[in-house]
Parts: structure tokens; sequence; C-alpha cells
């Protein structure tokens, strides 16, 4: 058996279920790697050790021949799901100490599923950022170079798997925010369609695009962690009623017959030629194992990023309105109640957020709605009409995922533009609400590399099986960081 912190999800299972290892000692091994490295990477907001050794001992107590997969299975989750007891405060000093009553239904899921949870993970502040450096508590290093980020807003989610901290991790994608950290961590990520994992429990960032999904090493964990949290949700208006294929089961490793579009709009002007070329061997990769590659244009992704972010920003500016001091978090004292909101939302916000919430109330505010608001999502009406039209010629589409590999801590914190550019492969997936994987496919300059594959609405297991198939016949998913404390 490999050092334990190297096992994948599906590998600890087996092993779990054969009785060669258990929980506890997974769970020791995990909660030991996770203070040797912690110190360097600053992966996690808070370690729950002794909650998830008490977990562990229970899964081994209950382990029966019917466990399913992620029985025993440590894991962690990013600090925007709620977790009963455990501080959730979305990287923000205007939570600071919150602790949520009630568990978020993935949550729930997970620890029906008999999984153990270390911890929560540290993110851009209210999921807003692509780097991990707007969390109001610490700046998350990447595991394949410690002065580089993680990308974001689900750093601390990608690079907790990739240093070996956990096996798989929760993560949530708004813009690109799982798989974006993904590709610059060098592990798989995937978003999946909007309404087939509930958003109950997700504090909230922009409603209409956020969307929970897992990390791990492998298409193949992916699918054991995305089949344990799908699924209808009354709690949650948004929840498809749709019923949640076995998507184990789907990874044949057959892509014959498949059509695959290559969209030219996503190589984009200023791309680093290492991204692009190992992009475009990836893409050869599955026209190798039978699938039929076929250019074509998705028109209107290049108003994607204005129109992003004009629509992300006014649902935060709505969303974000309920934190004043008054009923969560600590308070700023004022001599009266506007004054207490006002210096409570001024100091204990981030910088990244107030332009944002800036931004928002600006496009929603009277005499500009019309102009901004109503405009964006006309033009987001037109960006989804071309992936269904793009659909209608092939089965999934293959893109790069991040222009750049991953950049130095600090190069673009204050150019707001330069970093919002770190997702301009992953926006217009949120804007149709289609599913999409990234799994690593290679390295530029010793950095990882991620391919983007995007799926018809709740085709998953399609996108699960191509994913899967590559894997099979590639090695970068085996690859990991030579990490020393």
């Amino acid at each position: 058996m490999r050092e334990l912190h190297q096992l994948t999800v599906a590998a600890a299972s087996t092993a779990l279920a054969s009785g060669e290892l258990t929980s506890v000692a997974l769970t020791e091994a995990l909660l030991e790697r996770i203070a040797l490295l912690e110190p360097k990477l600053q992966a996690f907001l808070t370690v729950t050790g002794e909650h998830a050794l008490d977990a562990a001992r229970t899964a081994d107590l209950s382990r029966r021949a019917t466990s399913g997969p992620l029985h025993g299975i440590p894991l962690a989750i990013k600090d925007v799901i709620s977790t009963r007891g455990v501080p959730t405060t979305c990287g923000s000093a205007i939570l600071d100490g919150f602790v949520p009553p009630y568990n978020a239904t993935v949550v729930e899921r997970l620890e029906a599923a008999g999984a153990v949870s270390l911890g929560k993970l540290n993110c851009d502040e209210f999921a807003m950022g692509s780097s991990t450096e707007t969390s109001a508590y610490k700046v998350t290093r990447n595991p394949w170079d410690p002065d580089r980020v993680p990308g974001g807003s689900s750093g601390g989610s990608a690079a907790a798997v990739a240093a070996g901290m956990v096996p798989g991790s929760l993560g949530t994608d708004t813009g690109g925010s799982i798989r974006q950290p993904a590709a610059l961590c060098g592990v798989s990520g995937l978003k999946p369609t909007y309404g087939r994992v509930s958003r109950y429990g997700l504090i909230a960032y922009a409603s209409s695009l956020d969307q929970i999904g897992p990390f791990a090493w492998s298409a193949a964990d992916l699918a054991l962690l995305l089949g344990a949290i799908a699924g209808h949700d009354p709690r949650d208006g948004t929840s498809a009623q749709r019923t949640v294929p076995d998507y184990a089961a789907a990874l044949t490793g057959d892509l014959r017959g498949l059509r695959v579009g290559v969209p030219r709009e996503y190589f984009v002007e200023g791309m680093e030629p290492g991204v692009a070329q190992a992009t475009r061997e990836a893409i050869a990769v599955l026209r190798d194992q039978g699938a039929t590659l076929v250019e074509l244009s998705l028109p209107h992704t290049k108003y994607a990023l204005p129109t992003y972010y004009i629509i992300a920003p006014a649902e935060a500016s709505t969303n974000l309105a309920r934190y004043d001091g008054v009923r969560y978090g600590p308070r700023e004292a004022g001599e009266s109640m506007w004054d207490t909101i006002e210096l409570t939302r001024g100091r204990r916000f981030g910088a990244e957020v107030r332009r944002r919430i800036m931004l928002g109330t600006y496009a929603l505010s009277a005499g500009y709605y019309d102009a901004y608001y109503r405009r964006a999502q006309q033009v987001r009406t037109l960006i989804k009409a071309d992936f269904e039209q793009a659909f209608s010629q092939v089965d999934l589409l293959a893109t790069p995922t991040s222009p750049t590999v991953a950049f130095k801590v600090g190069q673009r914190l204050n150019d707001p533009l330069a970093m919002y550019l770190s997702d301009v492969c992953t926006l217009p997936v949120n804007l149709a609400g289609v599913p999409a994987l990234v799994v690593p496919c290679g390295f530029s300059e010793s950095l990882p590399v991620g391919l983007q594959l995007i799926g018809r609405p709740f085709e998953e297991e399609l996108l699960l099986r191509a994913g899967d198939a590559y894997q099979q016949v590639t090695p970068w998913h085996t690859q990991r960081p030579d990490l020393v404390a």
C-alpha cells in the first residue's frame, strides 16, 4: 500500500472495506500530515481533530458488508458551507466566530454516507476571488510551489487534496472556483449542473451561479463523491428533481464515437504557450482514444467576463445586505444603528468584497438597471444559446481551464482586471448552468495545467466517463508535489 496520505478515495475505500486499513488509522495519519504541512500551506481555517477521530471510531464500529464507498473516508469542507457546531466564516471577519446551528444538505449526506470531516478549508472571502488571497485569516499556498497561489476561491479545498492532507474535499464554483484551483493545483474537480447538488446551507455569493462540487485526485474519485451529495432537496427551491445516476458505473473507459467540440474562442489571446500546448496534447489523446474532434465557435464567449461581473456582484450586493452586525458575527459600535451598520460593514468586509458590493449596487440602481443588469441577463441568454447550439453538434466540449499556470502570491492582488481574467475560460459555464470537469493534463514551467471538459445539463456521467478514460492512459493525476515541512 502507498503511504496513507497518497491514497485516493477509491483506494482508501477498498482498503477500508477489506479490513486492511481502519478509518482511525487513516484519520490519524492525515491529521499528522495536516499538522506537518499546515504552517507552510495554510489550507485549513479549522481542524476538527477530536471530532474526526470520534467519527472514525464510529465508522470502524459500524462498518457492514453493505457500507458505501465513503464509509470512514476523511474529507474536508470549504468554509462557505454550514457545519453544525463548527465555525463557518466564509473567510470573512464579518462572520468571525459564527457557528451555524445546522448542517448544509451536502454535509448531512456525507455524514449519512459515513464520511469523516477533518475540518473547514480556507477560501477567498465570501468566495470572491481567484487566488485565496482575499481571506481575512490567511493566504493559502500552492503545494507545487508555496510562493504561488493555489487559485480560488476554493484554494484551500484544492491545496488540501494536492498536499495529501485529505483524499477529497468539497468546494463551490460561482465562476470557476472549483475548476481553476483544480487546474492550478494539479487535481481533479467537478462543477455540477446548476441544481444537481443542493445549495441548502451554502452561504450565498451569487445565487443563480453558485454550485457545490467535489475535489479529488481522479475522475473515479469524483464519481464517488458526487454520487453521495447529488440529488433533489425540497429545502432548496433551485434543486432539480432528477434521478441521480450511478456515476461510478458510467466509467467504462470507452470514448469511441464520442464527438468532442473544440471551441476556438477558449484559446484566448495572452494564453501562455505551455498551457495551450498541454491542453491541445490532451485533446489529441481523446482523439486517439476514438473520439471525433469538431472545431466550432461559441461566439458570445467574449462577452462572458463583463456579463458575469455585472450579474454576480448584483446578486452579491443583495445577498450580503444581511451582514450588518445585528444578527451575525461581531459588531462595531457606533453612535446610532446606522453608524453601527456602516462601521461594521466598512471595517469587517475586505476590499474585494466591498468592491463587488459597490459594483452590484451600482448596476441595480435606478437609472442603470436597464443599461447594465437587464442587458447582462439578455447576453447571458445568448451565451446559454451558444452552448445549446454547440451541443446539437457534439457530446461535450474540451477547452483550457486557466490561461496561465499558478501565479506568484501578491502578483495580481492589486490588479482586479488581471485577477478577473484568470477565470475567462470558466465563467461561461456558470452563466449557462452546465456541468464541467477539470482533470490534470500536464505541466508548464513545472506547474500543473488542467483540461476542462464541458457537458450538457445533467450529463455529469458522460464528463466523468471521458475524464476517467483520459486518466486511464495518462499519468498526470498520479503526480504528487515534492513537499517537505
